[in-house]
């Protein structure tokens, strides 16, 4: 498993791994299974923080989720997801919040929602050491404008993505996540770019894949109809539950195996 971006290549035969966690469980699971890369993805505000959108997620919650996941890993590449307006308002807060991910976080490198915005950001930030991981096509941070629509459908708004991702690539890019676009752009493009493209609903010649971890564990109401469920932590847990509550309720739990009687104690009043 890469432990630094510059090991994170595609080799042209195994394509790479990434999926998202944002805890340390799922994170210390995801390195036993053998994951290339965990992205701390800003994707946590609908999975695990109850938001509605990514929208409202902030710097301090994806740092304090980075620092666990970071905590429970020793070989796997951390990637911590700048979420909305952290990057690319102002350059000063931008890099200073990017640098928290990697100096109190203990990421490896950020994630940024990429455009004709970050070029120079990016740049900036591989000048500085914080390694950057780009992101085209449907990035969620622009529900407001994009929806969740397919991106890059059209010969234009697909030559922008072209050009937008080799561009990214001669900032200092180490990777690209292409997210819900046709599956012969994304060709086109892996096959343009030197950095490993990483795909999200954009066919399988990327040099590599990444879904939201609730969707893989089967977590989810639903799931995305580029993405799959690989079991069903929901119903799992739902049953646990639901047999924890009933042995309570049934005088089954605590047996006398679970606690601890101290005869000294007798009779104290």
């Amino acid at each position: 498993m890469p432990t630094t971006v510059g090991e994170f290549r595609a080799d042209g035969e195994t394509p790479l791994t990434m999926l998202t966690a944002y805890d340390a469980p799922t994170a210390a699971a995801c390195e036993r299974a053998g994951i290339d890369a965990i992205l701390v993805g800003d994707s946590m505000g609908n999975a695990a923080l109850g938001y509605d959108s990514t929208l409202p997620v902030t710097v301090d919650e994806v740092a304090s989720r980075t620092g666990a996941v970071a905590r429970a890993t020793d070989e796997t590449l951390v990637i911590a997801d700048m979420p909305f307006l952290s990057f690319g308002v102002d350059e000063t807060e931008s890099l200073h919040n990017a640098g928290r991910m990697l100096k109190e976080a203990g990421a490896h490198a950020v994630k940024l929602e990429s455009g004709s915005h970050t070029i120079e950001l990016t740049e900036r930030l591989a000048e500085l050491g914080i390694p950057v991981m780009a992101h085209l096509g449907l990035t969620p941070q622009k529900v407001n404008q994009l929806g969740y629509a397919r991106q890059g459908t059209s010969r234009e708004a697909a030559s922008e993505i072209v050009d937008l991702a080799v561009a990214h690539e001669d900032a200092g890019a180490f990777a690209l996540v292409l997210e819900h676009v046709p599956a012969n752009l994304a060709a086109q493009i892996t096959d343009e770019l030197s950095i490993p493209s990483i795909g999200i609903g954009a066919g399988k010649n990327c040099d590599g894949q990444v879904l939201v971890a609730n969707d893989v564990l089967g977590l989810g109401e639903r799931i995305p109809p580029f993405a799959a469920s690989f079991g069903d932590l929901r119903g799992e847990m739902e049953t646990a539950i639901a047999d924890y509550v009933d042995a309570v309720e049934d005088d089954e739990f605590p047996a006398d195996e679970h606690s601890h009687v101290e005869s000294d104690l007798d009779d104290l009043y």
